[in-house]
Formats: structure tokens, C-alpha cells, sequence
């Protein structure tokens, strides 16, 4: 009769398993596959904190970059209007300038005098009825931004005007 516990390896019944692997190499492969996993949510996380999604445009969505407007407010304009009829008119405007960063105010106030001359000028050459629809208000603002432009057109800040914007509109 065979023993169970024979050394014949061909005589090895059949309900024995193989022998488990060792429990070192066990906790080596669930190390490496922490790891890995790790690894990869913070590769992720890096991936979606660090660029900004595309819009839906194609083009980068720069909103979480973006710097708050700047505004230079301008002191009032006082001018004689040219007459349409006997009675001379008044036009009183308040100007904001809306640039892009602090070396262009820096830069503005750098010619102030010479920006305030070139607006009194413009403003003092329109009749009250060129101004006094949107359509014209627009147009003055386009001028003004021209206008406003020029004494720095040599300088890096050139391009740093957004708009120009009327805080207050009176003709009297």
C-alpha cells in the first residue's frame, strides 16, 4: 500500500495545491501596482490643473489667466461745440480709459497734457448734432481712441488701449 507521505514525486496525490508564492513577492507586485496608480492620478491631475481646456472655438481658453481691466479715469472736458444756429451749445464729458496693464498708465499720465489738448480739440470741433445719436457717440469714441493714441504711438505701450468710455454726456 503507497504512503502518502512518500518522496516518490510521481506519487503525489492529487488534492495538494502548488506551494503559495512567497508572501515577499506578493507585496513587491502590490507596491508597483500602488505606485503605478498613484502615479497616474497625479499625472492626471497635473495634466487637467495645468492646461487650460480649449474652447469651443479651438482656441485656448485664457479666463483663468486673465487680468482685470485697468481704468484711467480722465477729468472732465468742458468745451464750446460748433453752432448749428445762433445759440451757442456746451458739451461736459467724462472720459475712462480701459488698458491693459499699469505700464500704460504709467505711460499715459507721461503725456497727459498733450492727450487732454488733442481731446479738447476733437471735441471742441463737432456740432451737437454729429454727437447726439449712438451712432455718433460711437464714432467719438473711435476718434478719441485714435486721437488719445497718438502721443504714445512710438512707445511699447501703443497697442495698451482698449477702449474709450463715456462716464458722463451733456449737451447743454
Amino acid at each position: 500500500m503507497a504512503n502518502s507521505t512518500s518522496k516518490d514525486p510521481k506519487a503525489a496525490p492529487k488534492d495538494e495545491e502548488p506551494a503559495p508564492a512567497a508572501p515577499g513577492k506578493k507585496r513587491l507586485i502590490l507596491i508597483i501596482a500602488v505606485v503605478l496608480v498613484l502615479a497616474g492620478a497625479g499625472g492626471g491631475a497635473w495634466y487637467f490643473l495645468k492646461s487650460p481646456p480649449p474652447a469651443a472655438d479651438g482656441k485656448l481658453d485664457t479666463s483663468k489667466t486673465a487680468k482685470p481691466p485697468v481704468f484711467v479715469p480722465l477729468e472732465p472736458f468742458t468745451v464750446n461745440l460748433q453752432h448749428d444756429d445762433l445759440s451757442p451749445q456746451y458739451l461736459q464729458v467724462g472720459l475712462s480709459l480701459k488698458v491693459t496693464d499699469s505700464a500704460v498708465v504709467d505711460t499715459l499720465k507721461l503725456h497727459m497734457p498733450e492727450i487732454r489738448n488733442r481731446v479738447l480739440l476733437l471735441l471742441s470741433s463737432k456740432k451737437a448734432s454729429d454727437i447726439t445719436t449712438l451712432e455718433g457717440k460711437q464714432a467719438l469714441s473711435g476718434e478719441l481712441m485714435r486721437e488719445i493714441s497718438q502721443p504714445i504711438a512710438g512707445s511699447a505701450q501703443a497697442k495698451g488701449i482698449d477702449s474709450v468710455l463715456f462716464t458722463s454726456f451733456v449737451i447743454q
